[in-house]
């Protein structure tokens, strides 16, 4: 498995993955104007030359804010999140960025689960945050300790 920084050559791959598994996908403009910024990080997974996952994060006054995290759904149950979770704290702790925060729908509990393995904890709610199907959005953090 290899982890590496996304690159727009990566971005058809990753916006096909975004549209199998979200109601609400980010476009091609939204990965391609989100790796342009410098306190962004946004790292793929390749098993075999294949992109298997990606991670997103914004760097927002210190913090980081993870806007995406998906796996393709052939490829789930192999530890491919737990890989880029990892991978981008270990990269967000290099651009001095100690605490994330991430949002994530209430009834998603494989994605609850791999969060909390990772130091997360549940520290809110964001009522009706998701739409198609509006749903509650669970805020969780991991702090500095």
């Amino acid at each position: 498995m290899e982890v590496r920084s996304m690159t727009h050559s990566d971005v058809a791959q990753v916006v096909a993955i975004e549209r199998q598994i979200f109601s609400r996908p980010w476009k091609t403009d939204d990965f391609e104007d989100a790796i342009m910024k410098d306190v962004n990080i946004y790292l793929v997974a390749l098993k075999e030359d294949e992109l298997v996952g990606y991670v997103g994060l914004w760097g927002v006054a210190g913090e980081g804010q993870i806007t995406n995290v998906a796996v393709s759904p052939q490829h789930r149950q192999e530890g491919i999140g737990a890989l880029l979770m990892k991978e981008v704290e270990a990269k967000a702790k290099e651009m001095g960025i100690e605490e994330m925060t991430l949002e994530v729908r209430k009834s998603n509990l494989a994605a609850i689960r791999l969060y909390e393995k990772q130091g997360f904890v549940s520290e809110g709610i964001r009522p009706d945050f998701y739409v198609e199907p509006v749903e509650d959005a669970i805020i969780m953090w991991k702090r500095k300790k």
